[in-house]
């Protein structure tokens, strides 16, 4: 499938806003209710759109964490990788994993309710893996800025 205009601007719009109802989609990119839904639908089987989800206000759920680990492992080998992978992404409190070039081998984005639970996650995540050499740990003050919108409109 190739996106045009109107797909990549319905995709825009569904980013900023996965709860619009089709009319004001529709009514947003020019199209009739029956023709934009039938697009949105394409681009969901086409793959376009993984999944539709709710974003929380962390300041109104209490007090959490953000940290970012860098993770430096001792041997470079897929094999050994491919663990810590497994292990990283399976745990609940990494909500981003990213595997980097340069000094550090992956960044974690962990957010977990206290320091009790991130040590908790230390030693099921990172000390747990033999191959782990060492981690630096990254406390976030404040959150500036986070958007989850990708910019797709030429």
């Amino acid at each position: 499938m190739s996106l045009d205009r109107t797909d990549k601007r319905l995709l825009d719009l569904l980013q900023r806003d996965a709860g619009q109802t089709n009319l004001r989609l529709a009514e947003a990119v020019g199209l009739s209710p029956p023709a934009c839904l039938k697009r949105v639908r394409a681009l969901v089987d086409a793959g376009y759109i993984r999944r539709r989800v709710a974003l929380l206000d962390p300041d109104r759920l209490g007090a959490l964490l953000h940290i970012v680990v860098e993770v430096i492992m001792e041997r470079d080998h897929k094999a050994l990788y491919q663990q810590f992978l497994a292990r990283a992404v399976a745990h609940p409190a990494v909500k981003q994993c990213y595997r980097v070039t340069g000094e550090v081998d992956f960044v974690l984005i962990v957010v977990v309710p206290d320091m009790a639970a991130y040590d908790r996650f230390c030693d099921a995540v990172l000390y747990a893996d033999a191959n782990m050499r060492k981690f630096r740990t990254l406390v976030s003050r404040f959150r500036d800025k986070f958007d989850t919108a990708l910019d797709i409109i030429d």
